[in-house]
């Protein structure tokens, strides 16, 4: 699995001639990455006099920030699975009429399902940027530049995904299925550029005052 392997694994196989894992993976490593530092703010918080009003709210985010950060994780693997079950797909003979009826519906199926795994990573990426934002606001000061990470990190991810998804819908025939995933792609971007852009003022107002 990809999740298990050292940094140095991992990125000597991105880097191979084969195409996955590739920027799916990696949206949903940014994910992973994004949520971590929030949990990391919160550690960072909580027992500081200073923020002792802030402290059950800090815990709080704890179990949920680490929760996305498993569900990222997960889909680091499921991104890379779900682009083997397209090209196994493509595989299957095409020799007779019926072959090419079963295979271009495998291949259609497989193509869904892989566009479901970055959109997946897309809506998480809005649940972990919430989190981020309540950091940013009340988390550790000396750790706000963290903040701002995690919410680039998470802005990345949902970017990212969406690239994956929409190369899938590009592949897909069914016109129903592809006009509302591309929709829902579109309103989650909307909500993560307007959202990221508001915790990076914060993050860069705060830095300006320090």
């Amino acid at each position: 699995m990809l999740s298990q392997k050292n940094l140095t694994a991992f990125l000597d196989e991105l880097a191979s001639n084969t195409p996955a894992p590739g920027g799916g993976s990696v949206a949903s490593l940014a994910g992973a990455l994004g949520s971590a530092l929030t949990t990391m703010v919160c550690n960072l918080t909580i027992g500081k006099k200073k923020y002792a009003l802030v402290e059950a709210e800090m815990k709080s985010i704890i179990p949920r920030s680490e929760e996305l950060r498993k569900h990222f994780t997960r889909l680091i693997d499921e991104d890379t699975e779900a682009f083997n079950k397209v090209m196994e797909a493509y595989g299957l003979p095409k020799e007779t009429e019926d072959q090419k009826a079963l295979r271009n519906a495998a291949i259609q199926e497989a193509t869904k399902e892989a566009t479901l795994v970055p959109l997946e990573v897309m809506k998480h990426s809005i649940d972990a940027m919430a989190l981020a934002q309540i950091v940013a606001e009340k988390g550790n000061m000396n750790s706000i530049s963290d903040a701002g990470v995690s919410t680039l990190m998470l802005r990345a991810a949902c970017e990212g995904a969406a690239l994956n998804v929409n190369i899938n819908l590009n592949g897909i025939a069914d016109t129903e299925f592809v006009g509302w995933k591309r929709e829902e792609v579109n309103s989650i971007l909307k909500t993560s550029r307007m959202k990221s852009e508001e915790i990076m003022g914060l993050v860069r107002t705060k830095l300006i005052d320090a």
